[in-house]
């Protein structure tokens, strides 16, 4: 049996954003307890029923680091983790300090994911976010005294923030050394209440334009681009997201988590109440599942790798889109630069 991923769902928040349609809540902290005992059960269970070797396990949420650290990695003990396997947990930077990533260590964890959006604190506060500068650089100088690898996670192109503005938060990113950078385009989703204030959505254009940035800087400071919203230092790339975008096998624990095996996928109840109820009670905690035929996955596939540094066969470019790709001696097409920009136009034209 070959290795899977685990993901993990924490779905309590101090405060949710504005842009944000995850599965979190903001009023359920009294079911935090409950919650982490059914993980542990529910996790207990798939292992006893021969989940198979885990290589790599994402706790995301949500805010992980808002509950017991302790409680946390004790629901996650029971993973029969392989020999190196990459356990990330992310973290609010207002939460890090020395003990809890300590106790992180101790369980296991090797690498947190930061959730810095900027590094401009009127632009953070615009966004309605506790954290300042201040505070992400001592969550970083604490998980570097810790021992673990660092991602901090960026968000670009929200009302207010200026190109200089995102010049100086990819600069001060750099400045901290972290092992891995995932800079994402803020999205307006459906039902947020980001979505009913059209003032504030991004504009395309500027979004592009922070985008050459981020990758001018990080690629000038050694990353390497190895997916089109993701820069690692050589080695450090987040081994459980290429389970994703290269179609691996992952299981999903948790409220609303998403599970992976062999073409079929499906999700979770999505309300805390009702995942600890099924999980008490030893029925399904399943929601709803979706299976892909052969050709249907063939195609999700190509449209998630020409996302990556692994590219797609050539020939599966038509040429219409092959300008936006570069062919390598292997005789795989990989986005340029502009064809990054252009991604979703080229992913629906693969053939």
């Amino acid at each position: 049996m070959g290795s899977i991923g685990v993901y993990v769902h924490i779905p309590f928040c101090a405060r949710r954003c504005d842009y944000c349609a995850f599965a979190t809540w903001t009023d359920r902290d009294h079911l935090i307890d409950d919650y982490l005992d059914a993980l542990a059960l529910d996790i207990g269970r798939a292992v006893s029923a021969g989940m198979g070797p885990v290589a790599s396990a994402f706790v995301g949420g949500g805010t992980p680091s808002r509950v017991p650290p302790a409680a946390l990695t004790a629901a996650l003990a029971p993973l029969p983790l392989v020999d190196g396997a990459e356990v990330t947990v992310e973290c609010n930077p207002d939460d890090v300090d020395l003990e809890l990533l300590r106790t992180f260590c101790r369980g296991g964890v090797t690498r947190i994911s930061l959730g810095v959006q900027s590094m401009a604190d009127h632009v953070l506060g615009s966004r309605g976010r506790a954290h300042d500068r201040a505070n992400v650089e001592r969550a970083v100088a604490a998980a570097r005294e810790a021992g673990l690898d660092v991602n901090l996670d960026l968000i670009y192109g929200g009302a207010g923030e200026t190109l200089d503005d995102w010049r100086s938060t990819v600069e001060a990113v750099v400045g901290l050394a972290p092992d891995h950078v995932s800079a994402y385009a803020l999205a307006v989703e459906p039902g947020t209440p980001l979505a009913g204030d059209p003032a504030r959505h991004p504009d395309d254009d500027d979004q592009a334009d922070k985008y050459v940035i981020v990758d001018d800087l990080l690629g000038a400071a050694g990353y390497r681009s190895y997916e089109i919203s993701n820069w690692a230092r050589p080695g450090h790339e987040c081994r459980h997201n290429l389970r994703y975008w290269r179609q691996g096998d992952y299981l999903g624990f948790g409220a609303a988590a998403h599970s992976h095996r062999g073409g079929r996928r499906w999700w979770n109840l999505r309300t805390p109440e009702r995942w600890i109820g099924a999980v008490r009670s030893g029925t399904s905690t399943e929601a709803a599942a979706e299976e892909l035929d052969d050709d249907a996955r063939r195609v999700e596939g190509l449209q998630l790798r020409i996302r990556t540094s692994d590219g797609v066969p050539a020939a599966s470019v038509p040429d219409e889109v092959a300008h936006l790709t570069e062919v390598g001696p292997d005789g795989r097409a990989r986005l340029t630069r502009n064809g990054r920009l252009l991604a979703n136009e080229v992913a629906v034209r693969l053939r």
